[in-house]
């Protein structure tokens, strides 16, 4: 490795030790999602203000951040990348891949990654964007390959550890259970702190209804998330998951208040974790009290965000709790805007499936069932679009369930979980079982409104 190497053993523009360590730590930081990342890229800023690369990945942070106010510090960012410019040509790709995801592309701005690694496979950070990115895209066949094709570069890599990790979730995202909880375990004893590796685990214990190995598996293993940014929110999100799934659902309240809503955030990554648990909450006939408030007053001040559409779609989750039906016919309305638009990647996802969850969402929080129904079983089809996990779009699919057994859909509602369940490689969770009572009681019901009076 050179003196202008980093850590990966791609060669930097950086020329002063002190700037190039900060940009290791920078990088390690963000493979490991550390709360310190961006104190690391500022200290590179401060130490080497030319170094047009740290500008570039400033804006690709704030856009993965998806808020529109941070859309103008990108767009500033990639002003300067642009007029500081690198001879460095793998460098420059990340300056052409902020300017694609600022233009509304961000799978454009994923594809020259992809093609960047091709050339210098080695290069982590390029590697994490890919994922980040498809991660938002709704994906999970993009990321496996873009990880199977650079996996022989990692053999002795020092990066190999969050490789494994990042692996582990593709893996699991395409249904090859076996091999993420391996690769996963695997990518743990390489790189401890890998909270993204370990959640990955934690994936797999979901879409193979083991709650109580998953809890057994995450309480020995707090350390891979404790230095964590707001991921660690998501993380004890994950723990709330197992406890509902096992019927706990007060231990899975107290968790909401103790650390999945520990901070009052806006970021959509935290809305997201809380919206869709106090959801499931309440289709467990849980009382989550008056809980649905606080998001539900930060969720109106993100309607005309439109950066995400799965954002969109949890903020609704919020505005439906908190029966602000107001500011959930803006969000529609703006979302039918985008959808007509189509000029972005963003505003086609928005077409479909995001417009019609929406509106099912809404027809839902009416009690409007069939319609609620017919919208739901519409996106449905690709709703893996909007981007995120099975486990967390699982929450329209629960609603989805729902909206069929309250409509006395019960064959569809039937079909549903079925399906469901044979993603799940044929493993039937807490949620399936009582579901699959609920469809006895009303089918018994049913049955016994339609037998003939003695």
């Amino acid at each position: 490795m050179g003196n202008r190497d980093d850590f990966c053993g791609c060669e930097t523009s950086l020329r002063e030790p002190d700037a190039i360590a900060e940009w290791n730590e920078t990088i390690k930081a963000f493979l490991a999602h550390s709360a310190t990342t961006p104190d690391h890229l500022s200290e590179v800023q401060a130490l080497a203000p030319n170094f047009a690369l740290a500008h570039a990945t400033k804006g690709l942070f704030c856009l993965l951040l998806g808020r529109s106010e941070l859309i103008e510090t990108a767009e500033e960012a990639l002003r300067t990348a642009k007029e500081l410019g690198s001879e460095n040509p793998r460098e420059s790709i990340y300056i052409l891949a902020l300017g694609h995801y600022l233009s509304g592309k961000p799978s454009t701005a994923a594809s020259a990654f992809d093609d960047l690694l091709a050339q210098w496979p080695e290069d982590a950070l390029a590697m994490k964007f890919v994922q980040a990115i498809r991660f938002v895209l709704g994906q999970p066949n993009e990321m496996r390959s873009s990880l199977e094709k650079i996996r022989p570069a990692y053999e002795g890599h020092a990066t190999l550890g969050y490789l494994k990790g990042c692996y582990s979730f593709a893996l699991e995202e395409t249904g090859d259970y076996s091999a993420a909880e391996r690769a996963g375990r695997e990518g743990l004893l390489l790189a401890p702190d890998d909270a993204w590796g370990l959640h990955a685990v934690a994936h797999v214990y979901d879409m193979t209804a083991r709650a109580e190995e998953g809890l057994f598996w995450l309480s020995g293993q707090t350390q891979a998330w404790k230095h964590c940014n707001n991921f660690r929110y998501h993380v004890w999100w994950h723990i709330a998951l197992m406890q509902l799934d096992l019927g706990r659902t007060e231990e899975a309240l107290q968790l909401y208040d103790a650390e999945i809503r520990a901070e009052k955030t806006d970021d959509y990554r935290d809305i997201s974790n809380a919206a869709s648990l106090l959801s499931r909450l309440e289709v467990e006939g849980v009382n989550v009290g008056t809980r649905w408030e606080e998001l539900a007053a930060l969720s109106e001040g993100r309607i005309d965000d439109g950066c995400v559409v799965f954002a969109d779609l949890h903020y609704i989750l919020a505005l439906m709790g908190g029966e602000r039906k107001g500011a959930m016919r803006k969000m529609l309305q703006r979302m039918a805007e985008d959808a007509v638009r189509k000029e972005t990647d963003m505003h086609r996802i928005t077409s479909h499936p995001g417009l019609s969850a929406a509106k099912g969402l809404e027809a839902y929080s009416e009690g409007q069932f069939t319609t609620a129904l017919t919208n739901l079983l519409s996106a449905r089809v690709g709703l893996q679009r909007i981007g995120g996990s099975h486990a967390q779009r699982d929450v329209f699919e629960r609603l989805t369930i729902e909206a069929a057994l309250r409509s006395g859909c019960l064959d569809t509602a039937e079909t549903m979980l079925g399906e469901r369940t044979a993603k799940r490689g044929g493993f039937e969770d807490g949620y399936t079982a009582r579901r699959r009572c609920l469809l006895e009681t009303a089918r018994a019901d049913a049955r016994r409104t339609a037998a003939p009076l003695a």
